[in-house]
């Protein structure tokens, strides 16, 4: 496996590497084609679904937020910047309240302006059922991501106000998801969401000119895009190619110019062929999310540490080609989220053994689980052959694990549902893969009692007043120093009580051909695709 520290050396190298390329000569006709890992193009009407894929490739190319991510650098953790808003406060006398200054001067794919009657009726998209541009299929994506928006209102054209029930310092966290399509464009298309998925308009660097469900999409460069330092150098292709060995072949016969997680296997084909291999550490992890129901095996916190030190996560590792990291929480050593779990997650069946033994298990009365996963999808790696090596350590120590097998946007269905929808019986975890980069999503939509699935992301319903107390803290302590600590001490009692299966963290990779320039590796789920191009 190669370390972190080797790992970063070789994303800023290939980012400086890239930066060169800049200067080489770009075909007129630039075309990058991308073999993803979903098995349909995301959705494309700003509220995208195939989760980080989804953002990536039909989000933030074709739309902006009132924030945005930055993705220009490789070498440090993807932080919030302006996005159409220019600058946001909290009301110190009542930090419910937040102003968004807007941008000016902003146009939609379709002509139409940007201003703050935009920004109320894309709220109104979300949250508002009751409204005529309510989009069900969007607010399935993203309600859940922006719990913390309690109300909304114009204070003029280029200023808005946004309420939460009470103070909280992860709603700017939240807005990354909160994307702004063109109001103008969806009566224009007979405010029809589903025709406007076919012609959508947003404000972002790319616009869609073609879309061929389950098939390909297709966009062109913005050249009125707002950023001028963002405007795209190539026209996009996108295509859902779900199987790691069939993505590799449309690489290997220049079917697409960039693949998403190639299959560990083919890398030194890969590299053989001339093909640019990309990796970048980065706030991602691969765990087991496990049901607290009543009838959930996991109850006994002596099985969920069993079932943790079950786990050969350098063998793991080793399957993928070195393309992981073992995973040990949320957060490994070093970040100011970690604290000082005394429970150490590693490779230890003998004390696994002993614990289901001490647990009233054996190999005359094996614990059985069943877990849902995915044939593939955004970040979960290479989930069916990990899956089957997890599957025979667990029963090594005695643990019969019994593989249910969807596909991803099945998946993503299933996590937002949450373990008591009545098609979920009888399933006592799910492998679906997360984003870490900030403590919203790292802990408040997973661990809180009001974060129980479906109006938030904690899938097993999880409950535990001292979390609860926890989470209300840091969602309410705007120093982030002080959040930073508050959020080790919740880790601490996280990994203490084993709240999950922790496993491996991915690096992010992707196999580019040799002659795309421009991809900078963020330290994010995200990437910048504006500045990437081929060469002559």
């Amino acid at each position: 496996m190669l370390s972190r520290t080797r790992m970063l050396a070789m994303s800023i190298a290939f980012a400086g590497a890239t930066a060169i390329g800049f200067a080489a000569p770009v075909h007129a006709e630039s075309v990058i084609r991308i073999g993803m890992t979903a098995a349909d193009i995301p959705v494309t009407t700003g509220a995208p679904s195939q989760g980080g894929e989804g953002l990536r490739f039909t989000g933030f190319t074709m739309y902006d937020g009132l924030v945005n991510w930055d993705l220009s650098r490789s070498d440090v953790s993807a932080s919030i910047v302006p996005g159409l808003a220019t600058e946001w406060t909290v009301n110190p006398k009542d930090k419910t309240k937040w102003i968004f200054k807007l941008r000016k001067g902003v146009k939609f794919h379709d002509g139409s302006d940007f201003n703050a009657d935009a920004v109320m009726f894309n709220f109104r998209k979300i949250l508002d059922k009751k409204s005529a541009q309510f989009d069900p299929k969007g607010a399935a994506q993203i309600r859940a991501r922006i719990p913390s928006v309690k109300g909304y209102r114009k204070i003029d054209d280029y200023t808005v106000e946004v309420s939460t029930p009470t103070p909280d310092a992860m709603l700017v966290y939240q807005l990354t998801w909160f994307l702004i399509s063109s109001p103008a464009q969806w009566e224009k298309v007979g405010k029809d969401w589903k025709k406007f998925a076919f012609k959508p308009s947003g404000t972002g660097p790319f616009e869609l000119t073609k879309l061929v469900p389950r098939e390909r999409a297709e966009m062109k460069p913005f050249k009125g895009y707002w950023d001028k330092k963002r405007i795209a150098k190539s026209k996009l292709v996108l295509r859902p190619i779900p199987e790691a060995t069939s993505r590799t072949a449309a690489l290997l016969s220049g079917q697409v110019d960039w693949i998403e997680a190639p299959s560990p296997d083919a890398i030194p084909r890969l590299r053989k062929s001339g093909m640019q291999i990309v990796t970048n550490t980065y706030p991602h992890i691969w765990p087991y999310t496990l049901s607290y129901l009543p009838d959930s095996p996991w109850l006994d916190v002596r099985v969920r540490k069993a079932a943790n030190l079950a786990i050969d996560r350098e063998g793991l590792v080793k399957l993928l080609g070195g393309l992981a990291e073992p995973s040990t929480g949320q957060v490994e050593k070093g970040h100011p989220w970690r604290g000082s779990p005394k429970f150490k997650i590693r490779h230890d069946p003998a004390e696994a053994r002993r614990l289901l033994k001490e647990a009233g298990y054996g190999p005359n009365k094996p614990l059985k689980a069943k877990l849902v996963i995915s044939t593939g999808g955004s970040g979960q790696m290479q989930p069916l052959p990990m899956n089957e090596f997890i599957q025979q350590n667990m029963k090594e120590v005695g643990i019969d694990l019994q593989l249910e097998v969807v596909e991803w946007s099945a998946m993503r269905t299933i996590s937002r549902a949450g373990a008591t929808a009545s098609d979920q019986k009888g399933f006592h975890a799910i492998n679906n893969s997360y984003s870490t980069a900030q403590p919203f999503n790292a802990f408040v939509r997973f661990f809180h009692s009001n974060s129980i699935a479906p109006k938030g992301r904690n899938w097993g319903h999880f409950k535990a007043p001292w979390a609860d107390k926890m989470i209300d803290e840091i969602v309410t302590t705007f120093d982030i120093e002080k959040q930073n600590k508050l959020a080790a001490q919740l880790h601490t009692r996280l990994v203490d009580e084993a709240a999950w299966l922790w496993i491996v963290k991915d690096l992010n990779p992707r196999a580019l051909g040799p002659k795309v320039r421009g991809m900078v590796p963020a330290q994010s789920w995200y990437l910048d695709i504006t500045p990437v191009h081929k060469v002559n």
